[in-house]
């Protein structure tokens, strides 16, 4: 009898991020008519690395890492995606991860394909010392499976320039002396000193901006006093406020691993950031903020909410309290495919994450060409660049988004997607 009470209690399980990619593709598949042949190509991934690596650490013993990198599809390129270090991370999220940046190098219109990998771990648990051991020997483990020509990973949550540079070193290592300097592109998102991209750091969270504004321009909305809510205050978040802020928009509330804070007349962004650099990394305490509870966070009063962390954060269960009139993706998949129906009914726009925050694919990009031609750019050029790209892409899915009467999801699908096929029809399938 008990056991009966304790099963009908138990909540469902929550939905994971490959089944909702899945979901995003087989809708999207269904509305472009695609090929069948293609649709079955494109519904699996090419390839599947899973590695289990010893390291030693600063305490003598050994400890066995699990990594992981997927390679989705390369119809149009090298692989490319990001490296993860998190706890939570498995085969199924890389998996959709690496499925979702198929999508967004497409729709963004690079020469690339999708890739997605990282390790199963939690980096607060390890020193600096360790986590470069870590790195340096998974690099070492990947071997053949990476390459500035092949499949190119960048940074991604809990890695950082810092983690690009130790891959790069350690790959670049394996090569004899004449031909190291022609791997450097092996990674993006490297240190400015050592080939990296002036303003990369930037790039997700400006491209996610930038959408924002794009979109505010073809609704004549101004962002000046708008209200904006942003989960997640790492890289991305934190870019993509400080430029809402520029803009004149006022961040309200802000949520972290740690807790949720709030202030209806407004959290300086600069102050926010320079304070959680000496608190452990946390915006809980912010001085004049108010604690909100976790799950009020997505309901605080605002006009724009950017949901900038890790995905499924927007859920059925959770969609029905915001008040927000547009959601920016700056995660990947952080709408569930439930939530985003709950959302269409209560006529809240989402900008799509393939589209959203593709600003840090397009930064990688440039980086890899300015490594591959040997030149070096500026900051204000790079800014230049990336604006031009997102404004391109953009316009294109609002177009295709009005013509046929769709969201704007569907509508970054549908481009996505038909420019695959277009390439799969064009070359044919070997043999």
């Amino acid at each position: 009898m008990t056991l009966t009470k304790e099963v009908k209690k138990k909540k469902q399980p929550k939905q994971g991020m490959l089944e909702n990619v899945m979901k995003q593709f087989n809708a999207a598949a269904d509305m472009v008519e695609l090929n069948p042949n293609i649709k079955k190509i494109l519904a699996v991934t090419n390839n599947e690395l899973i590695i289990h690596f010893p390291v030693r650490m600063d305490n003598g013993e050994v400890e066995i890492f699990k990594g992981y990198r997927v390679q989705h599809n390369n119809a149009l390129g090298p692989y490319k995606g990001g490296l993860r270090y998190h706890p939570t991370i498995d085969i199924d999220s890389v998996k959709a991860l690496a499925m979702w940046m198929t999508w967004k190098t497409s729709l963004a219109g690079l020469p690339y394909g999708g890739a997605k990998g990282g390790i199963q771990m939690d980096p607060k648990k390890y020193s600096n010392t360790e986590l470069e051991r870590i790195t340096r020997r998974f690099t070492y483990a990947l071997g053949e499976n990476i390459g500035p020509e092949h499949d190119i990973p960048a940074p991604d949550v809990n890695t950082s320039a810092q983690t690009m540079a130790w891959i790069a070193d350690t790959y670049m290592s394996t090569k004899a002396p004449s031909e190291r300097s022609k791997n450097q592109h092996v990674v993006t998102g490297k240190p400015v000193g050592s080939g990296g991209l002036e303003g990369r750091d930037r790039a997700t969270g400006f491209g996610v901006f930038l959408t924002i504004k794009y979109w505010a321009e073809s609704k004549k909305i101004d962002l000046k006093d708008k209200r904006f809510i942003v989960q997640g205050f790492g890289n991305v978040g934190y870019w993509a406020a400080h430029f809402l802020e520029l803009e004149g928009a006022k961040l309200v509330g802000v949520q972290d691993a740690f807790g949720s804070i709030s202030n209806t007349e407004g959290i300086s962004v600069e102050g926010l950031f320079e304070f959680i650099k000496n608190n452990n990394g946390a915006v809980q305490g912010f001085p004049g903020s108010t604690e909100v509870l976790k799950e009020d966070f997505f309901g605080l009063d605002c006009d724009i909410c950017i949901p900038a962390a890790l995905g499924n954060q927007i859920t059925a269960e959770n969609a029905s309290q915001i008040k927000a009139f547009l959601i920016a993706e700056g995660a990947n998949g952080p709408t569930t495919v439930e939530a985003e129906k709950v959302l269409q009914e209560k006529g809240i726009t989402v900008i799509p994450d393939i589209l959203c925050n593709s600003g840090g694919v397009i930064g990688s990009y440039f980086e890899w060409l300015q490594n591959r031609n040997g030149e070096l750019w500026e900051l204000d050029e790079i800014l230049a660049k990336i604006d031009k790209k997102i404004r391109e892409v953009f316009r294109k899915v609002l177009k295709t988004s009005e013509e046929k009467q769709i969201d704007m999801r569907s509508a970054a699908y549908f481009i996505a997607i038909e420019r695959i096929e277009k390439a799969y029809i064009q070359r044919g399938i070997f043999p």
